[in-house]
């Protein structure tokens, strides 16, 4: 039995004994969605894009987080979360709002510290070496907004430098054509629209080439067009195999067509996990819509006992 660097938090029921070797093919599919003994030995299904294509890198995780806690006074945001991303996986975190999502990823973004827990980023400890660790991560929120007052080539030049990305000049010409932000080159990003200013966070957080990044509802402001070509774009950079995402969102059609698992967040904690695909189905709900709304709800009325 091959035991992989990375070992992936697929479906609680659905895991996977094929060696890498045999993931690429029909037969290899087929065991890595209905051999559920393997949940025992610690194995699990690699991401669904991946095993189509054989792209099963022997790299470790881009992102590894264990028993994550935190608490503000006498509540507890997140409790005992452990999740993994590997190269070339979109992992959605899902949840009703106040599930924990958002201080989950500020906790990965260094902006809080831990209750208790660890998170590493390419194999290095955040608590250890947060410079190191946030070097090869970037973000993008609706709620993040970039500086207002310095125009959309100077927000890029200046997260570029402190990135220090190589040929700079050069990146940030293809990220402008990329977003479809040339003309706005000098406009200043407080008075773009709320869909270019998220077009602008994406470009921001594409500088650097990122191994780990970071998602929150990144196409909530962008029409439908742009926000299908946005997440195309994404999809592509994350299949060369090297980044992971952690993708938050409220929109279950783009979480279905994006991501290759899907954690489900509530009181901070994981309640459920797999594949978006085939999960409603496994928890008797018609569509994800649908197991999201379930979840809100079982939530709601756990507050309130």
């Amino acid at each position: 039995m091959c035991n992989w660097p990375c070992r992936m938090q697929a479906s609680r029921l659905v895991m996977s004994m094929a060696p890498p070797e045999e993931a690429g093919s029909r037969e290899g599919v087929w065991e890595a969605r209905h051999l559920s003994s393997a949940f025992d030995r610690g194995l699990t299904r690699p991401p669904g894009r991946l095993i189509r294509r054989g792209m099963i890198p022997p790299v470790p995780c881009v992102l590894k987080v264990e028993r994550l806690e935190k608490s503000f006074g006498d509540v507890r945001a997140v409790n005992g979360v452990s999740f993994h991303v590997a190269p070339g996986e979109i992992v959605g975190l899902l949840g009703p709002n106040g599930a924990g999502k958002t201080t989950t990823i500020n906790m990965i973004l260094g902006v809080l510290e831990p209750s208790a827990g660890q998170i590493e980023i390419e194999g290095v400890d955040l608590a250890a070496d947060r410079t190191k660790a946030l070097s090869c991560t970037n973000f993008a929120a609706v709620y993040a907004p970039l500086p207002g007052n310095l125009t959309v080539e100077q927000n890029l030049r200046v997260f570029g430098m402190l990135y220090a990305v190589r040929d700079l000049s050069a990146r940030i010409e293809k990220l402008l054509k990329v977003y479809d932000l040339v003309r706005y080159r000098r406009t200043k990003a407080g008075v773009l629209s709320s869909g270019e200013q998220t077009r602008l966070s994406l470009a921001k957080a594409m500088l650097n080439k990122p191994r780990l990044l970071l998602l929150d509802e990144p196409t909530a402001s962008i029409d439908p067009s742009n926000a299908r070509d946005i997440r195309a774009g994404i999809a592509k950079f994350v299949d060369n195999g090297i980044c992971g995402v952690l993708w938050t969102s409220h929109n279950m059609y783009e979480v279905q067509a994006v991501c290759d698992r899907v954690l489900f967040l509530s009181h901070g904690r994981i309640v459920l996990e797999g594949d978006p695909k085939t999960l409603p189905k496994e928890h008797g709900a018609a569509t994800l819509d649908d197991l999201f709304v379930n979840v809100a709800q079982e939530a709601l009325h756990g507050s309130s006992r």
